[in-house]
């Protein structure tokens, strides 16, 4: 093995004798360009993921400390740019750059998942996320099941084999690295691992005959890696005493310098009690108009369901084309109707397929998310550092928040004017989201618990919905609790996209052009998956948020 030291002393001698041209050779040092971006943002990506420890993706305190100059180096190279003449979107690139790099930061400072979240752990997942990322801080070597095609191949199987052989090594290494003394993220995190022991068995009747012995090995040594790892952390959670928010400090910095969302902790809870405000009382007043109309009876079978689901797809689409909201294109359709999901009995409906069984369409709408992973898949963006996922769940205020401003933007463009209580549902929607931000902002500012947290979510969700089914109270609470403002971003997100929304149109009526919808989710989308902050600048021109969060 060649020492650090003997190769730097033979890199710096291979530079001594090269020959020197261009710049270099008159003593005059080239400026990084955009394509010396695009050489660091792969290298940075490189190095974001962590080498292995026996197969496994390496977490340890040690392997951090090591690798930490590494990274100082990565961030030397990113300063070394001067963007200020580039084109706009080649400086939104840079931005990204900044914010995924602020990400690992915050990560090994504050948040540390691999240390303080149990959860981190859960490796097998057997659905898509509606984001382009799964939700909340996730380790490197997931299973990503919904990848395969079952009856399994020969190649697949050899895949699937190979992916599995990571899990008991990194179940063996979380009852290392796990030292964190976060109560509620860990009493909640065992319950996410139990779920992996599910997936497992899940797993195992989905290979069927298509397995192999070898594939039946390592599907049981992941189970029993699992389950060993749920014992023990059964026998540490007593001694768990912490507390799980981050404060508000960390949180401010995080939402500026990471999500690149320009608002406090304090902003954020002014905003998101206006929100809960204005929905509830949008609601009375929409019950108001329509209380001469029958109420809305909700699906109680399966044909019912379908048929309302059908005729909610059919009326977004035809909407969405016929008055010129954005350009339909072919892969929309299909990628909402493979998410229409399916008739959910009263007594076991969460809150949101509670709403659907009464009109899918508000909640159809959110599917928006379907639409933007369909055209990420079918229309990669030019840049290579927009293609996929921002890492850390930077894409958060953008997706979530388009996902949630659309089902009030529609509403308001017609599409529920042949079906006014369908508008109750929207803003029972909105309440709930607003609810559910607002106690995860207390929890981090640890002046609530999780508990306690719910609680807010449960009493401030209209009509008892939220009350109904536990399961999702828990998911959701717990999401938020460990990746801090996810929970927020679906109104925050909203907010930005809406003053976004208002500057681009102020724009063109001041050019004397007149405003078109659809140019502007056209321009937008074509933007694509990245924080409303830089959407806005490349939308407007207008960079003033940008400049704040950058301290400039």
């Amino acid at each position: 093995m060649v020492s650090s030291r003997l190769f730097s002393f033979v890199f710096i001698a291979c530079l001594a004798l090269a020959p020197l041209t261009g710049d270099a050779a008159d003593g005059v040092k080239s400026e990084p360009g955009y394509d010396d971006l695009l050489v660091l943002f792969s290298d940075w990506r490189q190095f974001e993921r962590p080498p292995l420890l026996d197969g496994a993706p390496d977490y340890t305190s040690e392997r951090f400390v090591e690798r930490q100059p590494g990274f100082v180096a990565l961030r030397q190279r990113l300063d070394e740019f001067d963007v200020e003449a580039w084109p706009v979107p080649q400086q939104v690139d840079w931005h990204l750059v900044r914010a995924e790099m602020n990400g690992y930061d915050f990560n090994l400072r504050v948040l540390q998942p691999w240390a303080r979240d149990p959860a981190f752990y859960n490796t097998v997942w057997m659905e898509r996320s509606d984001v382009p990322a799964h939700e909340g801080p996730t380790n490197h070597a997931v299973v990503e099941v919904w990848t395969y095609n079952f009856p399994l191949d020969g190649p697949a199987r050899q895949k699937l084999v190979s992916e599995l052989s990571v899990i008991p090594p990194l179940m063996k290494q979380a009852q290392t690295n796990l030292t964190g003394n976060a109560k509620e993220l860990w009493v909640a995190g065992i319950r996410d691992m139990r779920r992996q022991l599910g997936a497992l068995d899940e797993l195992k009747d989905m290979v069927g005959d298509s397995g192999s012995d070898e594939l039946a090995q390592a599907i049981g040594a992941s189970r029993t890696a699992t389950e060993e790892l749920v014992v023990w952390l059964d026998e540490q959670a007593p001694k768990k005493t912490g507390p799980s928010g981050i404060g508000k400090d960390n949180y401010t910095w995080y939402q500026q310098n990471v999500h690149l969302v320009p608002m406090t902790w304090e902003d954020e809870v002014r905003l998101l009690k206006r929100e809960l405000a204005r929905a509830w009382s949008s609601l009375k007043l929409e019950e108001q108009r329509n209380r001469d109309l029958p109420p809305m009876v909700a699906a109680n079978t399966p044909a019912e369901y379908d048929a309302m689901a059908d005729a909610a797809i059919k009326r977004i689409m035809g909407f969405l084309k016929d008055k010129d909201i954005l350009t339909v294109t072919d892969y929309m359709e299909p990628a909402l109707r493979e998410h229409a999901g399916v008739f959910v009995p009263a007594d076991k409906r969460h809150f949101f397929w509670i709403t659907a069984h009464y009109d899918p369409a508000p909640l159809f709408t959110h599917f928006y998310h379907w639409f933007e992973l369909a055209r990420m898949d079918r229309e990669p963006h030019s840049s290579p550092v927009r293609q996929g996922a921002l890492l850390y769940n930077i894409f958060d205020s953008r997706n979530e928040g388009t996902a949630t401003g659309v089902e009030e933007m529609f509403m308001h463009a017609g599409l529920y004017d042949d079906s006014p209580r369908s508008r109750e549902l929207v803003w029972i929607l909105l309440a709930q989201r607003a609810a559910r931000g607002l106690g995860s902002l207390y929890a981090h500012a640890n002046q609530m618990t999780m508990e306690e947290a719910g609680s807010v979510h449960m009493e401030f969700t209209p009509r008892g919905w939220m009350k109904t089914e536990k399961e999702l109270l828990l998911f959701e609470q717990h999401l938020y609790l460990r990746q801090p403002g996810y929970g927020t971003s679906y109104v925050t997100g909203k907010y930005l996209l809406e003053n976004t929304l208002a500057d681009y149109a102020r724009q063109v009526e001041a050019r004397g052009e007149t405003f078109q919808l659809r140019d502007f989710f056209d321009r937008l989308n074509a933007i694509d998956s990245i924080p409303i902050s830089l959407g806005r600048w490349e939308l407007t021109g207008l960079d003033d948020e940008v400049r704040q969060l950058a301290g400039k």
